[in-house]
């Protein structure tokens, strides 16, 4: 059995394997996944000396807790959060060292809703289509963590940073996404589309990596009946029947027949996923198509 590898002492409320997921297989039925906070994943790798795409542990609001066989660097970042090393505070958001068998604890996120643990190596689970993500939609991918659980590490590749802290965008008080409107615009009335770019929602306690959905004004369709199932891309803000709309996230489907009636910029979306209920959401229209 070997040495290099984590033993799940906490799995937390959802923590999941991700790296930066598996795009060019929608046609196959099977979403991107991938980390939400695309980079709080890239930079907790670059502070333990991984390569970017390395496999990194997503945790959702409470953390986990992780015990590994032999000393390895970690990094925490994304939402900020406490973080102990064998009972004593270790550093968030730099490079700490973990002897072999002392208990990393990643807390509760303080603000935010995912944090991301990077370990020297990264995490070697087998990789499914050319990555490792759990994509919770499809099922591909490891499973969730459960205490207990057992995760394999690959071999540090480069020594990590030399940072006391490394900066890192602060979680939303307001999420403001950028989008551009359309492909079906035209299936609402003049009116729902000012009040979709002109209202303010707010980010509904339903959200999960499938989608972040939205609480508020409901917006009215000009037509009736439903769309035939099309594509739809990461962004995409569809609209089911209850009028509020839905922003498609990592593991979103890839077809859908409710209509789309904007996307979001790709740049916003890692503010998305650390967007909590609550917080209030503006959709700021950019360009048309």
């Amino acid at each position: 059995m070997t040495d290099r590898a984590l033993a799940v002492v906490r799995a937390g409320a959802l923590t999941t394997v991700q790296d930066r997921g598996r795009p060019g297989h929608a046609h196959l039925g099977v979403p991107r996944s991938g980390a939400l906070d695309a980079p709080a994943a890239v930079l907790v790798n670059r502070l333990v000396g991984n390569p970017p795409e390395a496999a990194v542990l997503e945790t959702t609001l409470n953390g986990c807790a992780l015990r590994p066989r032999s000393a390895v660097t970690v990094a925490v970042g994304g939402a900020p959060c406490p973080v102990t090393v064998g009972g004593r505070p270790a550093a968030w958001g730099a490079p700490v060292r973990v002897p072999a068998g002392a208990l990393l604890d990643v807390g509760a996120a303080v603000s935010g809703v995912r944090s991301y643990v990077a370990v020297s190596g990264g995490i070697a689970v087998e990789p499914v289509l050319g990555s490792r993500s759990t994509d919770l939609l499809s099922g591909l991918g490891p499973p969730p963590l459960t205490d207990g659980a057992v995760l394999p590490l690959g071999q540090p590749v480069g020594p990590h940073a030399r940072v006391d802290v490394a900066p890192q965008p602060a979680p939303p008080a307001e999420l403001v996404l950028h989008v551009t409107l359309g492909p079906r615009d035209d299936w609402f009335t003049p009116a729902a589309v000012r009040t979709f770019t002109s209202r303010t929602y707010q980010v509904s306690a339903a959200s999960n990596r499938i989608g972040l959905r939205t609480e508020g004004p409901a917006l009215e369709r000009a037509l009736p009946g439903e769309l035939p199932s099309e594509g739809v891309v990461l962004g995409a803000v569809q609209v089911p029947p209850d009028g509020r709309p839905v922003v498609f996230l990592a593991d979103h489907p890839t077809t859908g027949g409710y209509p789309v009636i904007a996307v979001v910029g790709a740049s916003d979306l890692p503010a998305a996923a650390q967007a909590v209920p609550g917080t209030p959401v503006r959709f700021v229209a950019v360009r048309r198509r």
